[in-house]
Parts: structure tokens; sequence; C-alpha cells
């Protein structure tokens, strides 16, 4: 066996590292594995594709892998569970600011040199440029929206739809006259510039209740901008694993869109989370009553229940109370209580977010129901126990026609016979609405820190 045919079949191992280690994250159960194989298949791409392009300035590219993997690893092990969809945002617009950056270079090294920008060459170098582009400033907004760095608010521009159709159109106009012949690194610059200006201008007209698909979109950018600069470096490697990024991500964006029954167009241009209601006072929008309780009454309500059923949110994160929440489930289930955790698709401010969370706290996934699962069951449930959660959770989704979340599909725990909301104060949530459940007969709010409210609930349920 040559030195080339190792490479390809070392290559091919890595892509099917990639792609096993890509299907062990369907499950929480095997999710941890599976990120450690398919880390092992990119650390093994990465020790290839130095052998095999007998790469020039060998100590300068090792020094910064070096580096990289220093900052990465230190970020993610320091990283507080609240930042965590930041950091993804982060690392998701540092791959594709890497790809167009790659792209950029391809295309000074090339420019001049006769046959060296074939269509294939520069349809692909354009399009991991721009891709690339969008991708790295979106996703930099996007992280400045969680980190509370600008507003969360959608910030629009007057005639939004207008400017954004103009920037693409430029920005394809210039791409067609870079493919068809012409060679200019100044057009590409240009191209490059307005990118950046249209990734801005879409994600600040985003607001902060679809920043999940927001960084799903993203992150499919980015795979797709990985896997044209595959093409310009003519590595198959890159073209695989930024296909099985952007495949991946496409799926998500699609399966999260239809869970909140939108459209991906209606999340990136509608402007969603403008927040035409307001704070909910004790007579709230509805003209119900909000009942609160303290911490005593709500444990008697719990440790007498068949069947509780946690209902985790942003909240819960920010509070970083996911250990509590396991503790008080303990404690319930030592007096034979069925306890369940309800997972909405978007809960949270990323992909996944409450699994993460949890598994954080080593919840047993057997307990972790998603909403389609456990919809069925909340009439069945005699407390459900919802903890920072506020828009999955709102019944306006079906009830009232004129609502922004109208056609959402939400958690049914106005179905169970008690619930109770761990809430610090009657704000509304992102979508800036009032949430009709606080109001409903059948919910007890319990308000406070979700940490100090569940610290004093793992304690009175200790003592019924």
């Amino acid at each position: 066996m040559d030195d080339r045919q190792a490479y390809d079949l070392a290559y091919l191992l890595c892509a099917v590292l990639f792609i096993y280690g890509l299907k062990r994250l369907s499950s929480p159960r095997t999710a941890a594995l599976g990120n450690r194989i398919a880390a092992a298949g990119m650390a093994l791409a990465v020790a290839v594709t130095l052998l095999d392009s007998g790469s020039h300035n060998l100590s300068w590219i090792i020094a910064g892998i070096v580096v990289g993997a220093a900052i990465g690893g230190y970020s993610a092990r320091v990283v507080r569970m609240t930042a965590m969809p930041q950091m993804v945002a982060l690392f998701n617009g540092v791959g594709g600011g890497a790809a167009a950056l790659i792209a950029i270079s391809e295309y000074h090294d090339r420019i001049g040199l006769p046959g060296s920008l074939a269509a294939k060459v520069i349809v692909s170098t354009l399009f991991s440029a721009i891709v690339g582009s969008i991708s790295f400033a979106g996703s930099m907004v996007a992280f400045a929206k969680l980190q509370e760095l600008i507003s969360g608010r959608p910030v629009t521009l007057p005639a939004q739809k207008l400017v954004n159709a103009a920037l693409a159109a430029a920005v394809l106009a210039i791409a067609v006259a870079l493919a068809s012949g012409t060679e200019s690194e100044g057009l590409l610059t240009v191209a490059v510039v307005l990118s950046l200006l249209l990734g801005v201008i879409m994600v600040m007209a985003i607001g902060g209740a679809d920043m999940p698909v927001v960084i799903s979109l993203l992150n499919s950018f980015t795979g797709l901008a990985a896997a044209a600069a595959g093409f310009v470096l003519n590595n198959d490697l890159l073209i695989i694993s930024g296909t099985l990024v952007g495949a991946s991500g496409t799926l998500l964006t699609q399966m999260m869109s239809r869970a909140m029954n939108r459209s991906i167009a209606n999340v990136v241009f509608g402007a969603f989370g403008t927040g035409g209601g307001t704070a909910a006072g004790p007579a709230a929008a509805a003209g119900g009553i909000v009942r609160s309780a303290s911490a005593d009454d709500v444990a008697v309500m719990l440790a007498y229940a068949r069947r509780v059923v946690i209902v985790p949110g942003y909240g819960l994160a920010v509070a970083q109370a996911q250990h509590n929440v396991r503790e008080l489930a303990d404690q319930l289930e030592s007096r034979g209580i069925d306890v369940r955790y309800a997972i909405h698709p978007v809960a949270g401010r990323m992909p996944g977010h409450m699994n993460v969370l949890l598994a954080e706290a080593d919840v047993p996934y057997t307990q972790l129901y998603e909403m389609d699962d456990i919809n069925g069951e909340f009439s069945r449930t005699d407390v459900s126990l919802v903890i920072g959660a506020n828009d999955v959770v709102n019944p306006a989704a079906k009830n009232t026609p004129g609502s922004p979340i109208y056609g959402m599909p939400v958690l049914n725990v106005e179905d169970s016979s008690a619930v109770v909301v761990l809430k610090r104060s009657m704000n509304t949530g992102f979508a800036g609405i009032d949430n009709e459940l606080f109001t409903n007969e059948r919910t007890t709010m319990l308000f406070g820190d979700a940490k100090d409210s569940l610290v004093n609930l793992v304690s009175a349920v200790k003592a019924v």
C-alpha cells in the first residue's frame, strides 16, 4: 500500500467516525460518546491532512493548533450553562469566518494564474466566502444578543425587507460577475463586506425568542461554507464533514421551525418578539386572578401527588438550579411518586439546551419526555411544576388567534390537575406577551429565585 492509498483510507475512517458520532448524538444516552468519537475523527483528520499536504511552516501551524485547542478547551470547561448558547454561537461564527478566510486566501493566491480559477473553483470560492461571512457576522450578533451586550429585541430598519433584498441582489450580482470571468480582489472584498452587513442586519431583526432556530440555521450555513472550502482545497474530508454539518443543521432548523409552527422565512424575516404585550399584573390580560402560595403549601401538593411533571425553562438555567431540581425529584421518587420531565423543542436558548442542562445534574434519560410524547399525559398528571418556562407553556398559542405565538405547539400543562409556576415575577417572556397560564384557575405561583424556591421545596417536602 503506497502513501496515497493510506491517506485515502485514513480519510475514509475519519468520515466514518464523523457519521457514527453524529448518529450517536441523536440520543441523550449516547450523545457524550458520540461527541468523543467525532472529536477523535477530527483529531485524526487534522493529523492526516498535515502529513498528506507536506505543509510548509509546520511549526506555525502546530503552534496555532495548540493555542486554539487551549482556548477552546478552557472555554468549554469554565463556561456556565447559562452561557452555553453564547459559546455555541461564538464557535459557530468562528467556523464560518475560517471558511471565508480560506476562500479569500485561495482567491488571492490563484488570481492571475492561467486556468487556476476554473468554474468549480471560483463558484466554490465565492460560495464559501459569502456564506461564511454571513454566518460569521450573524453568529457574532446572536452571541451579542444572548450575552446581553445588545438588546435581545428585534432591531429593524425602515423597509427592512427591501434593504435585505438589495444587499442580497448586490452580492449575487458581484458573484455572477466574478464567476463569469472577471478577476478582481476588490470586487470579492466588496462582496464579503456586503455579506457581513447582510448577516448583521438579518440577525439584528430577529428577537431572542427565535435564537435557538437562528443558531441552528447559522450552523448549517457554516457547514455548507466549510464544504465549499473543501472543493476549493480539493479536500474530500472537508467536503464530507461540511456537508454533514450543513445537512444536519438544516434538518434541525426545519424541525425546530415546525415545533414553533412557523416557516424558516418567517423566523428570519418576521421580526418575532417585538413585544406587543405588557407585563401581567394581578389581573392579567385574561382578567383572571393570580394565586400565589408558599413553599410549604406547594410541598404538600407535591408530597401527596402520584405523578409530577417538571417543565424546565431558561429560568432554571439562569438560576443554576438543575442540581436542586434533581434533589427535589429524588425526594419525590423516594415517596413512590412518578416524576417526569417535559422538554419543549425550543425551550432555552439553543437546540437541546434543557437536555444538556439536566444531563449536567445526572437526571436519568428515561425521565426526559419530548413534547409529543408527554402532552397526552398531562391530563393524568397531578402536579405540573413549571420552572422558568414561559412562552412554551402559554395556552394563548392555542386559544388566542391574535397572539404572536398562535399556532405554535406548546406543552399542555393546563390539563394537569394542578400547576405550580416558579417565577421571579409576572414579567413576560421573550415573545413579549402575557401568559394565560398564570391566571388559570388551576395555577399557583411560587414567586422567587428558582434555586431558592427549590431549596425551600426540598426542605418542606422532607418535613411533610
